[in-house]
């Protein structure tokens, strides 16, 4: 089964020093589930700052400056992994870098037949 893990945290939660770390022990962790053959992917996302929301209402298109919803959490990256189980999905998660600042929310893929291979 597929599962996308959302890393949920405050932007500005970490100092410059620590994003460094944190991306490099996020790409170790990549390798390792690479390795395991459980890795189809995985990235930081850029700040909130650069985001755009699009809405298409009664046919008309309305482009926002920023993202969706406004909280203290914002999604700033994710690991997209294949794993027999929800626990096993659970235990990955937990090795996430950021797991320890911020959240991280395990959702099942809901797989598309005819959707071209990544």
């Amino acid at each position: 089964m597929k599962y996308m893990l959302l890393i949920y945290y405050e932007e500005q939660a970490l100092e410059e020093a620590e994003r460094v770390q944190c991306f490099g022990d996020s790409a170790l962790l990549a390798q390792e589930l690479n390795t395991e053959g459980r890795y189809l992917g995985a990235n930081p996302l850029q700040p909130t700052t650069t985001a755009t929301s699009i809405r298409v209402r009664g046919g008309k298109r309305l482009v926002t400056d920023g993202p969706f919803a406004e909280t203290r959490e914002q999604l700033g990256g994710y690991f997209l992994i294949e794993t027999k189980n929800v626990d096993e999905a659970i235990a990955i998660a937990t090795r996430i870098p950021m797991v320890s600042k911020g959240t991280v929310e395990i959702r099942p893929v809901v797989e598309i037949p005819g959707l071209p291979e990544g």
